[in-house]
């Protein structure tokens, strides 16, 4: 399983190094995906482009303008 390939290390280092490797193959996977963020949470909503008055300027403010 482990294998020393230069020094010498003492007992207790092996066993130290024996528990953490054993310590993180017990763990379960450690990345998990990102939630997917719905279309109302979305932080891009708040950099949209300014108002623009005058006709049709309600519409263009609103959402995928």
């Amino acid at each position: 399983m482990l294998r020393v390939v230069s020094g010498a290390p003492s007992d207790e280092e092996l066993a130290a190094l024996t528990a953490v490797v054993a310590a993180l193959s017990q763990q379960g996977p450690r990345r998990r995906r990102p939630a997917p963020v719905g279309a109302w949470a979305s932080h891009a909503d708040g950099h949209r482009r300014p108002l623009q008055p005058g006709p049709g300027g309600w519409r263009a403010s609103g959402r995928f303008a």
